[in-house]
């Protein structure tokens, strides 16, 4: 098998032929997956769980990545952290204790710290430790219809581990040239763990992000991706956008952060495709207001007054000049030195 033909996972697979994606006992869970860094697998599944929920979804993020770059994107304080990802598949600890509410309805998240990092070294003597993910979110699955499991850039215990509870396979690639070199390993890691752990494991698609159009080399790899993995590539694209880079600093997905831009738009895009794929309904999100940030991230300025007096503002002085004189200690201003803001987004 080419690595272009792998198909859609079992279960997965079914649904779409069947064209009803809703499962009575359980939710979809996708892997987020990509051994390579930085191409935006944590951005991805915030963005992606988050535009889920306001279409009216539940949706359960599963940070399985040291760095816990999905917990802090959603605004949760690593620091005060009791119960973590690493906790459930090392200590066996319920999965409810660790389940987080964010400030998005209908998003909520299993968080990581960094702990996890040795994580593999202490499940490495454990009967099953590829499966302790799986095993530990049995009893959660049912209350969510999505559950994406971030996972770290590597192809190791704890990537496994989120490949073998999950039913499909999301990749973010990014369009540049390396991005491309471990597609292809990915896809025989997929392969094996099909064979011999998870059989139902496929792919669900493969996200390109950071595309810039403006670029002949992003453009090439888009159309070679699409020209060699026809039916795994969706069609959203993800731009750079600079909002997009700027909501994890506030702790909030871009939809929150900025609705009307680039970024929250193409992953709104990607999250009504993923549903009609899967044949699942969509209830339409309510309108947000178009803010940078919330009121608790910025402070509050008091407002200022126009630079630019009217004539009514300037005081009347007995002794009046003559014609073509100002008063002494009059300012003049220059209606063209005012400064204008143009609200413009920059993506």
């Amino acid at each position: 098998m080419r690595p272009g033909e792998l198909v859609l996972g079992t279960a997965l697979r079914s649904h779409l032929s069947s064209g009803t994606g809703a499962r009575t006992h359980t939710g979809h869970v996708f892997a987020i997956v990509n051994q390579k860094g930085g191409v935006g697998k944590s951005t991805t599944a915030i963005n992606l769980g988050a535009s889920l929920a306001n279409l009216g979804k539940r949706v359960l993020l599963i940070d399985m990545d040291p760095q816990g770059n999905t917990t802090s994107g959603v605004g949760v304080d690593k620091g005060k952290l009791t119960v973590t990802t690493y906790d459930v598949i090392t200590a066996a600890s319920p999965a409810e204790r660790a389940v987080l509410h964010t400030a998005t309805d209908g998003l909520d998240v299993m968080p990581s710290d960094v702990r996890l990092a040795g994580a593999e070294v202490e499940l490495v003597s454990q009967i099953a430790r590829e499966t302790k993910l799986r095993t530990a979110i049995r009893t959660i699955e049912p209350k969510y219809d999505f559950l994406l499991i971030d996972c770290p850039p590597s192809l190791g215990l704890l990537t496994i581990n989120g490949m073998t509870a999950a039913e499909s396979c999301l990749i973010p690639l990014q369009c540049e040239f390396y991005a491309l070199e471990g597609l292809a390993q990915l896809l025989d890691t997929i392969g094996l763990i099909r064979r011999h752990v998870n059989p139902a494991l496929g792919v669900a698609g493969i996200v390109l992000t950071m595309v810039d159009q403006r670029t002949k080399l992003s453009e090439q790899v888009a159309a070679d991706v699409r020209a060699h993995f026809p039916n795994l590539v969706l069609e959203t694209e993800v731009p750079r956008s600079v909002r997009l880079a700027e909501a994890p600093s506030y702790g909030q997905p871009v939809a929150t952060y900025a609705p009307g831009s680039r970024g929250a738009e193409a992953y709104t895009a990607l999250a009504r495709e993923l549903l009609e794929r899967l044949g699942m309904p969509i209830v339409e999100e309510e309108p947000q207001p178009d803010v940078v940030a919330s009121t608790t991230d910025v402070p509050i300025e008091e407002p200022q007054p126009d630079v630019v007096a009217s004539t009514t503002d300037v005081p009347i002085m007995e002794n009046e000049p003559s014609s073509g004189e100002l008063p002494v200690g009059a300012a003049t201003v220059n209606p063209t030195d005012q400064l204008h803001h143009d609200g413009s987004d920059v993506g």
